[in-house]
């Protein structure tokens, strides 16, 4: 049965924005330049780069970062704001976003307006970027919370300026993933132009949502790199590209071989170290301890790999430890040269399980020689004896 999703997604990777307003997180300009070469070689085919309101500084290198991408489409954020677009509109970026709040509390609490400013503030916004011949993106932040009779009115107000495509922004994250696919689904009934879902990750929920979301007919999708982004971060890129092949037959157009090198890159940049069960690109994602899982691992991968390491451009790992079985010990001995006959493995096991609950380690092959000799030195003294 085939999946209702659009003929094609685009990812709009947001790391360089987004990402870096992670409380404590500041890219160099030179690790900004790096991660969007590595975006750029990897095939992503959008990314959002830079808040040029930042100041000069963030325009000029907004300005270096655009003129090395080759590929991939740049886009810079505002505020719809008269000072954030000016800054806007002299990057060279590909497309101007410009976002504003719709939910009633935070247009009353945070800006102290009414929704009609919204509306009007939209129209001048958007005529004015699209005046001076730019592509507009329009954002609607908070809209998890907006009224679905004013958002609806508030695309159709972006889509009649001009705007090519508005951003659904689950700002606080508190969308479950039906949740997203009703809202999103509401919207694209309302407007022709395209849907971006921009997910965060406050209850653990975003990729799902995104999937939810483009499911239900969004165009594209906010992520950021290992899910780097405010609070409990965003939509992980690795996750939803990875998450889209394997469960909708979608393919986003990224070599992810490239995925955990640029993993690498970001978690380095950010500081913000991977967890060894990070999906996807974490250390141990493709890593196997569990004697059942190791057994039928060697019998067929299929039985216990939901999709291949190499797509990744990695490999499985058999791992040695505490719950280790017969066949994890045999298959490694036999790596090493050795061949350990059935009755030699629960005194091998023994040792290697002992091991491991006293270094915290996995023995190494030098470990593993020590416990044969030892092992098979024990088996021959009783012998004599």
């Amino acid at each position: 049965m085939s999946s209702p999703l659009q003929p094609r997604l685009t990812i709009n990777d947001t790391t360089l924005r987004d990402g870096e307003q992670t409380a404590g997180v500041a890219f160099t300009d030179d690790e900004k330049r790096a991660i969007a070469r590595a975006l750029d070689a990897a095939g992503v085919p959008e990314m959002e780069i830079g808040i040029p309101a930042m100041g000069e500084h963030e325009v000029e290198l907004i300005q270096s970062i655009t003129g090395s991408v080759q590929r991939a489409r740049t886009m810079v954020w505002a505020r719809m704001a008269g000072l954030d677009i000016r800054q806007a509109l002299r990057c060279q970026a590909d497309i101007v976003h410009v976002s504003v709040p719709v939910s009633d509390v935070q247009i009353t609490r945070k800006l102290g307006k009414d929704r009609d400013w919204v509306l009007q503030t939209l129209r001048r916004c958007v005529n004015e970027v699209a005046d001076h011949g730019r592509v507009v993106s329009v954002g609607f932040e908070d809209a998890s919370r907006a009224d679905a009779g004013f958002l609806a009115q508030a695309a159709q107000r972006a889509q009649d300026c001009g705007a090519i495509r508005v951003r659904y922004a689950d700002t606080l994250g508190l969308l479950d993933p039906f949740q997203t696919h009703q809202r999103i689904a509401a919207l694209r009934r309302e407007v022709d132009l395209g849907i971006e879902i921009h997910a965060h990750n406050d209850l653990g929920l975003a990729t799902a949502n995104t999937l939810a979301a483009v499911v239900a007919g969004a165009t594209h999708a906010s992520t950021t790199v290992n899910g780097l982004g405010e609070r409990a971060g965003n939509a992980a890129m690795e996750e939803v590209v990875m998450a889209l092949r394997h469960l909708h037959g979608l393919e986003c157009g990224i070599d992810t071989t490239a995925l955990p090198a640029i993993s690498a890159l970001v978690a380095g940049a950010s500081g913000r170290p991977l967890a060894a069960g990070k999906a996807i690109v974490g250390e141990a994602v493709f890593s196997h301890e569990s004697g059942i899982h190791v057994d039928g691992l060697l019998k067929d991968r299929r039985n216990y790999e939901n999709f291949a390491p190499e797509e990744l451009g990695r490999e499985h790992r058999l791992v040695l430890g505490k719950h280790s079985g017969s066949a994890a010990v045999i298959d490694r001995y036999a790596r090493l040269g050795l061949h350990i006959a059935p009755q030699q493995v629960p005194a091998l096991l023994e040792r290697i399980r002992g091991h491991v609950m006293h270094t915290k380690c996995e023995p190494t092959a030098e470990d593993l020689m020590r416990f044969h000799l030892d092992t098979c030195t024990h088996g021959a003294t009783l012998a004599r004896a």
